[in-house]
């Protein structure tokens, strides 16, 4: 495998056992996620800095893989937008949205599937297989076709049909289970094959891509970190990845400190926000899930507990959104930024206003940071719909 200089294996992060970029899915010690692993000495922060290019790759010094190895689609490099109309709504200085609708299939799982893939071909693994409410399946099927792998995604009933049809479209086998995203993990046991899992936490390296989100985020503002981020999140995976690539750039003195990261979930699935409430270190299983944001939809997120203590290090915290509230924030986002905001969007926009009252700065001067995991064209009739409810 061609890793980069500074990446050293990955460790444990339960049992803190350590093991080689090869090791291909969870700790074989306990069963607890691994996660990537640096000697922060051996990256040049100034050279990174003023690293050039237009995709997460810019930042391969702080990435497992060098970029010569990668499987690639320029994933990443996406802009930020600001938008004054929502700063002065939610009583802010400023709202930059963090578009990943920009990222090749219009989400923002594509960086950390393109690590987990390029993990998977450097070793000549396949087929490769996971369960996925939607984007990540279009996703794996996209980074496995370019790799030349054998892919499957097992997807809900009620995942979006654009997703569905371009996981066929990239030439990616797929299982559409009735139900929800519940039906389609349990699916995959039907496979009579044997595969190597790019599940969330299982693949040590989804979380690690979408870190970059983080680097690019600062270095859009100049190396400035913004007041505080707001991440809708379901698994964990882009809490967990954000907050890492944070506390990467205070370590290597890019930023001064890591700033508050807050969560935003959907009210009819919110596990991360009912353990939060409770002030507890676990995530226990949401008992029955039910909004129409189908990426909020995870009642049992594989990263929650690792979530909680990233945002619990940050001094951030989790914010619930029901779906009314979130649909309107969607589409009125999107009407006055030109963004396209989709419903996961939404929640994260909505959730703002929610923490106004604990940002460190004063609100009136504060930057806020929202991501819009994934673009509002793949749930359009989702977002239509809402506006038929209002008469439009």
């Amino acid at each position: 495998m061609e890793l980069t200089e500074a990446f050293t294996g990955l460790e444990c992060t339960a049992c803190g056992g350590r093991f080689e970029a090869t090791e291909p899915g969870r700790c074989p010690d306990c069963g607890s996620p691994l996660d990537p692993s640096y000697d922060y000495d051996a990256v040049d922060a100034d050279a990174l800095a003023a690293a050039a290019g237009g995709s997460m790759w810019r930042f391969e010094d702080v990435l497992p893989f060098a970029r010569p190895a990668a499987v690639s689609v320029a994933e990443g490099g996406t802009p930020t937008v600001s938008a004054p109309a929502l700063a002065e709504d939610l009583g802010v200085g400023s709202v930059l949205l963090k578009d990943e609708g920009r990222n090749p299939t219009g989400s923002v799982v594509d960086r950390g599937l393109a690590l987990a893939v390029t993990a998977a071909a450097e070793r000549g693994l396949e087929p490769l297989a996971l369960a996925a409410a939607g984007n990540a399946g279009q996703s794996a099927a996209t980074y496995a076709g370019r790799a030349g792998l054998r892919s499957y995604a097992f997807v809900p009933s009620r995942a979006p049909f654009t997703n569905k049809a371009m996981v066929n479209v990239h030439g990616g086998q797929m299982r559409v289970a009735g139900g929800r995203y519940p039906d389609a993990v349990a699916a995959q046991d039907d496979l009579e094959t044997e595969w190597h899992s790019l599940q969330e936490f299982t693949s040590p390296y989804r979380h690690e891509g979408a870190k970059t989100l983080a680097y690019e985020l600062v270095a859009d503002r100049g190396w400035e970190a913004p007041d505080a981020v707001v991440v809708p999140d379901a698994t964990g995976e882009l809490v967990v990845g954000v907050v890492k690539g944070l506390r990467e750039l205070a370590t290597l003195g890019l930023i001064d400190e890591t700033p508050p990261v807050y969560a935003a979930q959907a009210e009819g699935c919110a596990p991360l926000a009912a353990a939060w409430e409770r002030d507890g270190e676990t995530v226990e299983p949401w008992e029955h899930p039910d909004t129409i944001a189908g990426e909020l939809e995870i009642p049992d997120p594989a990263g929650g507990d690792l979530a909680l203590a990233a945002l619990r290090e940050t001094d951030g915290g989790v914010v619930a959104v029901d779906d009314p509230d979130l649909l309107e924030a969607a589409v009125d986002a999107t009407e006055r930024t030109g963004v396209e905001v989709g419903p996961a969007g939404g929640a994260g926009i909505a959730a703002v206003e929610a923490v106004v009252d604990d940002l460190p700065a004063d609100a009136s001067a504060a930057t806020v940071a929202v991501v819009n995991p994934a673009t509002g064209a793949t749930t359009a009739d989702v977002l239509r719909s809402h506006l038929m409810s209002k008469g439009v």
